[in-house]
């Protein structure tokens, strides 16, 4: 492949770039979620105190 053919695929290969990025952010999102409320189902279970331990 020469570095013209790289230069013409870029348009198109941007936009599925772009969709795999926001797809891939979308995904973090929810697993932060999922994690967050497993981690205070968990809390909930040993009667932690979650709120007064900070958790990052």
């Amino acid at each position: 492949m020469t570095n013209n053919d790289t230069q013409h695929d870029t348009p198109r290969r941007k936009p599925l770039l772009d969709a795999a990025h926001e797809e891939m952010v979308k995904f973090e999102r929810k697993e932060n979620e999922f994690r967050k409320k497993d981690r205070e189902e968990r809390a909930a279970e040993l009667h932690l105190p979650l709120n007064e331990i900070k958790v990052h």
